[in-house]
């Protein structure tokens, strides 16, 4: 598991280690995944963000996404509900 984010690597840290993020954030920067994916991105401040989406990936492929991820505090019981739901 990791989360993506359109800041840059120090932003990143600084974020990981205030919010003690139990995972690593990835760079995009460039939005270079973020338009290869389509993935949704809102403007603030002059700044390209991502807004909150949920990917599973098995060898790969995007088996499923959550979109829009509302409300974000029920998002990972979902996530294992379905996990639990289509483990092979």
């Amino acid at each position: 598991m990791f989360g993506l984010s359109t800041q840059d690597t120090a932003a990143q840290q600084e974020a990981a280690e205030r919010l003690h993020l139990p995972f690593p954030l990835l760079s995009d920067a460039g939005l270079r995944l973020a338009g290869a994916l389509r993935l949704p991105t809102f403007e603030m401040e002059r700044q390209t963000l991502l807004r909150r989406v949920t990917l599973i990936l098995r060898g790969g492929v995007v088996e499923h996404v959550f979109y829009p991820v509302f409300p974000p505090d029920r998002n990972a019981a979902e996530v294992l509900a379905w996990l639990a739901a289509h483990s092979a």
